[in-house]
C-alpha cells in the first residue's frame, strides 16, 4: 500500500518533521491542527469559538486535499486547554457535524504547542 504526504496551501505548513496529512489506501490521517490562520500564518486566540473554527477548517482543508469531506471523518480526537470551554467548543463542532457523527475524544491537556487553546486531528475512510 503506497503512502501519500498531503499538503494544501489552505491549511498552515508543518512547523516541525512531520506532515499536514498521510494518506494510505482509503484512509486519511490528519496531523493535529492548531487553529492557525493560512492566509496569515496567526493564531487564533480571541475565543475557543474561533480557534475551534480554524482548527476545524485546517482539518477539513486536508481532507478535502485527499478528495475526501467531512462526511467521511471516522475519528475525530480534540485537545483542550481549558475543560471549562468544552460547551462553548462542542457548539461550534456541531455545526460542523449535524446528521454524520464520527467517533471522537477530548481531552483536556496542560499545554499545547505555541500556547494554543485547541488542537484537533482526525481520521478520515473513503
Amino acid at each position: 500500500m503506497a503512502l501519500k504526504v498531503l499538503a494544501t496551501k489552505n491549511a498552515p505548513a508543518a512547523v516541525g518533521p512531520y506532515s499536514q496529512g498521510m494518506q494510505s489506501g482509503g484512509f486519511v490521517y490528519v496531523s493535529g491542527q492548531l487553529p492557525i490562520d493560512p492566509s496569515t500564518s496567526l493564531m487564533v486566540k480571541d475565543t475557543i469559538e474561533n480557534a475551534t473554527r480554524m482548527s476545524l477548517e485546517n482539518c477539513k482543508a486536508i481532507i478535502e486535499s485527499a478528495g475526501l469531506t467531512l462526511n467521511d471523518v471516522v475519528k475525530a480526537e480534540i485537545f483542550i486547554k481549558d475543560m471549562n470551554e468544552f460547551g462553548a467548543m462542542n457548539s461550534v463542532y456541531g455545526e460542523y457535524f449535524t446528521d454524520h457523527k464520527p467517533a471522537r475524544a477530548c481531552v483536556e491537556v496542560a499545554r499545547l504547542p505555541l500556547d494554543a487553546k485547541i488542537e484537533i486531528q482526525m481520521i478520515a475512510y473513503k
